[in-house]
Parts: C-alpha cells; sequence; structure tokens
C-alpha cells in the first residue's frame, strides 16, 4: 500500500470539524478514585457501539467522486466494519467487508444490516489483507484498513479533541495522560496527534503487545506464532503498522499489559459504575487502572473504546465466571 501523506495534528482538527457536523461528541464520564478525578470518553455509546466510525467517516469524505463510485474494501472482525459500513451508508457509497468467519455474530450482523457486502476468511489460515487487496485492485474500489491510513489515525483522534473539551467544560484539569486501548494503534495515535502534551500508554491484553514490544524495542515487533486466546477480538491485530507505530514512539508512547481475568473486572465494574456495556478490547485501559498499571493523576484520561459484546460472554464476564 502506498502511503502519500502522514496524520497531521492539522488534519485530526480538519476530521474534528467533519464529524461535529453528522455526530454529537460521545458522552464523557467521570469517576473518583483515591481523591482524583478521573475522565472517562465513553465511545462505547457511538451509534455503532465505537470510535471506528471517526476515521471512517474522515476517510470516505476524503474520496472524489469517481473513487466513491468505484466503493471501498475494509478487512475487521466487527468494529471497523461497522464504521465504514456506517459511514458508507450515509454516502452511498458500496462498502465490502473483509471478516474473520469466526467475528462475533453480533457484529457481522450489524455491519449486513447496514448494507455492507461481507466476505469471511479464516483467521488461522488465510491473510485477510491479502483478500481485501485482491477484491479493491479486482473492483478499482478503495481500500480502507482499520489502522494503516492516515486519514483513519486522524479520524480517531478526534476523540481526544472532544475530551479536551468536555473536561475544561466540567473544569478538569487539561488532559495530562491519555491511556488507550491498542490493536493496530489507530486510536492511540490519532490521540497522540490531538493531545500533544499528555503523556500516552497504550493497553493490550496478554500475549498480544507487539506494540508494547515495539516502542521498548524501537523497531516493530510481531505478535509471537502462537499468541494465547483472548476475549479481545478487536485486539488482534498481528502486527502494527509503521503509521501508528512513527506516531506513537516519536511521543514517548508506552505499553502495559492486562490479563484476561483483568479485563473481565474492569467491563463488571463499568456496568456497576457507569451502568454501561464495555466489550473486551473496549475494557483493557480502564482494567489497567483498576489493576494499578496506570496512576490516577490529575487530567487522566481513559478511552472506553467499544461496546459490541456477545450476550453470551457478556453475562459470562458479569458472573464472574471464567471464559
Amino acid at each position: 500500500m502506498t502511503i502519500l501523506r502522514q496524520p497531521t495534528a492539522a488534519g485530526v482538527r480538519d476530521a474534528a470539524a467533519k464529524i461535529a457536523r453528522v455526530l454529537p461528541p460521545s458522552p464523557l464520564f467521570t469517576a473518583d478514585f483515591r481523591g482524583v478525578a478521573v475522565a472517562f470518553k465513553v465511545e462505547s455509546l457511538q451509534p455503532i457501539g465505537s470510535f471506528k466510525l471517526r476515521g471512517a467517516w474522515h476517510r470516505l469524505t476524503a474520496l472524489n467522486a469517481a473513487q466513491a463510485k468505484r466503493g471501498v474494501v475494509a478487512f475487521s472482525s466487527g468494529n471497523h466494519a461497522q464504521g465504514v459500513a456506517w459511514a458508507a451508508k450515509r454516502l452511498g457509497i458500496p462498502a465490502t467487508i473483509v471478516m474473520p468467519a469466526d467475528a462475533p455474530p453480533v457484529k457481522r450482523e450489524a455491519t449486513l444490516a447496514l448494507g455492507a457486502e461481507v466476505v469471511d476468511y479464516d483467521r488461522a489460515t488465510e491473510s485477510r489483507e491479502q483478500i481485501a487487496g485482491r477484491l479493491a485492485e479486482a473492483r478499482g474500489s478503495t481500500l480502507v484498513p482499520s489502522f494503516d491510513d492516515p486519514w483513519i489515525i486522524e479520524g480517531q483522534g478526534t476523540a481526544g479533541i472532544e475530551a479536551a473539551a468536555q473536561m475544561a467544560a466540567l473544569g478538569l484539569s487539561a488532559p495530562t495522560h491519555v491511556v488507550s486501548p491498542c490493536g493496530g494503534g489507530g486510536l492511540a495515535a490519532g490521540l497522540a496527534l490531538a493531545l500533544r502534551d499528555a503523556r500516552v500508554t497504550v493497553v493490550e491484553p496478554e500475549g498480544w503487545d507487539d506494540m508494547r514490544r515495539s516502542l521498548e524495542a524501537g523497531w516493530i515487533e510481531p505478535v509471537d506464532d502462537s499468541p494465547p486466546p483472548t476475549a479481545c477480538d478487536a485486539l488482534q491485530a498481528t502486527r502494527v503498522s509503521p503509521l501508528t507505530f512513527d506516531v506513537l514512539s516519536r511521543r514517548g508512547a508506552e505499553g502495559v499489559v492486562v490479563s484476561e481475568a483483568e479485563i473481565a473486572a474492569a467491563q463488571r465494574w463499568a456496568a456497576e459504575r457507569f451502568r454501561i456495556v464495555v466489550e473486551p478490547g473496549g475494557a483493557v485501559a480502564l482494567a489497567a487502572l483498576l489493576a494499578g498499571r496506570v496512576e490516577a493523576v490529575p487530567g487522566l484520561l481513559v478511552l472506553l473504546s467499544g461496546g459490541n459484546v456477545d450476550l453470551a460472554a457478556y453475562a459470562r464476564a458479569l458472573a464472574g465466571v471464567a471464559r
């Protein structure tokens, strides 16, 4: 894939202006941790249940008329799929999504309901990037990756611009430390561009911490050949992109890891404290705070990035039953 531009802070501001014309800001909740007011950006309450519509809207609105007519192809386990499908439906653009055959049914059904075509692949034996690339080439469509794209990164960063304004309106400190779930790093990189004065921490599930290891090593490290099972279907990118790694490494971002049990505990905390549903991948940043891997300080901003859950798995998490 040829990248013609780099993501920028100015691009995040442009994306924020575009998104503000079609969507109200997602809610910002607060909670007290040892006397410190911590802010939570609740992207799980977006119309599609995740932040992914931000990048999708910024990317698809950048297409010219000829590109829009030929459509878009994306690959995703479900949240990016819904974001692209949502934006494509509003803009009248044909959309095809390459999804793993074992994607959560709720995410697959929602993608289909938004009018997108879904093409299955085997996560264990096939490459979604190769399948999507061949489809896009054959159809003359624009490929829309879930994180390896400057427009996508800029669009995701708009959550940070909204959160900073909401924190100011509540009389809270400006963001000093932002904690983000991380799969491929699109959200975290966008937040790093949007919140230039904030410390950045990315959070990943155990065994899928390629961004953490990459940041520590100074070069990109892929996920090991046999990663452990995880409930975080949205965070199963096996290799981060040069675009996201470059933004985060230049900003001095750091990474932490959380366990499956800690993720489930965070889902329960969000349900009990905020009365909201948060999916496993959307709860990892909260899990890091609850587990003490992130310190509660004035200006702390935690992203709750998605809420598209498998109901049976979510019921087990709420009941404290091992996945």
